[in-house]
C-alpha cells in the first residue's frame, strides 16, 4: 500500500451504484471499493448515503404515500430484510477490509435498530476505523421529505467526531448538511474534516460542498452514489413496474472535494463509477481559520451557546430483571 506524505492525508470517494436492494452483494462490492482505495494510499474512502442496500427511489415514483397500500407494504418488507443489522456481523467484509488496508471507512447504510425491536428503518452513516471497529453509527436525525414514509427519525448519538490524524473527522447524512446546528455540533468538536453523504444528484453537491467548506473553513468530501433504470434486478419485488416507472437516472452522482477556502480540489464527477483521491494538507485548515473560526476566535459562547442531547432512546425500560 502506497504512503501519503506524514504531513498531509490522502483520501478518496468511491463513486459506486449498489447492487440495489440487495444487501450481501452491496456489501461485497463496498469491501473491493475500500481495497481499492486503499491500494491508492487513501486513508479514508467516503461512500453515499443509504448506499448498503441502496436509497428507495421507488416511494416517489409509485404512490408511495397511500395509506395501506398492498404494494408499498411489499416495497417495505423488501427493503427490512435486505437492511443491515449490525449485531449479526452483516459489515464484517467491509470491517476486514478497512483493517486488511489500514482505512478508516465512512458507508451510508439502512440500519434495522434491535434496541428499537427490530424493524424499523433508520438511515445511518457508520464510521469504521484503521482497525476495522465501528467507532459510530450516526442515524439520520430527519429523513427529508418523502423518506418518512420508510425511515424514522434518529438521534443525537452519533454526533461525533474522530482523529484521523492530522485532522478530525466528521459526517452528515445528505439533507443535514443544510442543517446549521448540526454542522456546528461537528465543529465544535474540531472537526476539520467533513463527509457529507448524498443518494447522488448534482443538485445535492455542486452548491452546497463549496459553501460547508468556506463556512467551517474544512475541507469537504461529497459522497454519491450512482443508480440508472437497468440496474433493477428482476428478482425485485414489482420489477416490471419499477422498470417502467423509474427515471432512467434516478442518481447521476455528483462526487466532488472542496478545500477550505471554497475551491475545487475534485469538481463534481457525474455519471461513472469512479474513485475519486485528493491529498489534504493541514495547513490549508490553518491559513483559512486566520480570519474565521466559526467556534474558535470569531464565536461569541458568552451570546450563542449549542446544547448536543446524546441519549439514543429505546423506548423500553425493564425494572426488576
Amino acid at each position: 500500500m502506497n504512503e501519503a506524505s506524514p504531513a498531509r492525508l490522502k483520501v478518496a470517494i468511491a463513486q459506486i451504484a449498489p447492487v440495489w436492494l440487495r444487501r450481501e452483494p452491496t456489501v461485497a462490492k463496498v469491501a473491493e471499493w475500500v481495497r481499492k482505495a486503499a491500494a491508492e494510499g487513501a486513508r479514508l474512502v467516503a461512500f453515499g448515503e443509504s448506499l448498503v442496500p441502496g436509497y428507495p427511489f421507488w416511494v416517489e415514483h409509485t404512490d408511495g404515500a397511500r395509506f395501506e397500500s398492498a404494494l408499498q407494504k411489499d416495497f417495505f418488507a423488501h427493503y427490512a430484510t435486505e437492511s443491515v443489522v449490525l449485531e449479526r456481523g452483516d459489515l464484517d467484509a467491509v470491517r476486514g477490509a478497512a483493517l486488511e488496508g489500514g482505512i478508516f471507512v465512512v458507508l451510508g447504510i439502512i440500519e434495522r435498530a434491535a434496541e428499537r425491536g427490530g424493524h424499523s428503518l433508520y438511515c445511518t452513516l457508520v464510521t469504521i476505523d484503521n482497525f476495522g471497529e465501528i467507532v459510530n453509527t450516526h442515524r439520520k436525525l430527519m429523513p427529508t421529505y418523502e423518506e418518512r414514509l420508510v425511515w424514522s427519525a434518529g438521534d443525537g448519538l452519533g454526533l461525533r467526531t474522530f482523529e484521523l490524524a492530522p485532522f478530525r473527522l466528521g459526517s452528515l447524512n445528505c439533507y443535514e448538511n443544510w442543517m446549521p446546528l448540526a454542522r456546528a455540533a461537528l465543529y465544535g468538536q474540531g472537526e476539520d474534516l467533513h463527509v457529507a453523504s448524498w443518494p447522488g444528484n448534482l443538485r445535492n453537491t455542486e452548491d452546497l460542498t463549496r459553501h460547508m467548506a468556506r463556512e467551517g473553513r474544512s475541507y469537504v468530501l461529497s459522497a454519491s452514489a450512482l443508480l440508472r433504470r437497468e440496474h433493477v434486478h428482476d428478482a425485485l419485488p414489482h420489477a416490471r413496474l419499477l422498470r417502467e416507472r423509474l427515471p432512467d437516472v434516478p442518481a447521476n452522482g455528483g462526487s466532488c472535494i472542496a478545500a477550505p477556502d471554497g475551491s475545487w480540489l475534485v469538481a463534481p464527477v457525474v455519471d461513472e463509477e469512479r474513485l475519486l483521491l485528493a491529498e489534504l494538507d493541514p495547513a490549508a485548515v490553518l491559513r483559512e481559520r486566520q480570519a474565521f473560526d466559526p467556534v474558535g476566535h470569531y464565536a461569541r459562547p458568552d451570546v450563542l451557546e449549542l446544547t448536543v442531547r446524546r441519549a439514543r432512546p429505546s423506548g423500553l425500560r425493564i425494572e426488576g430483571d
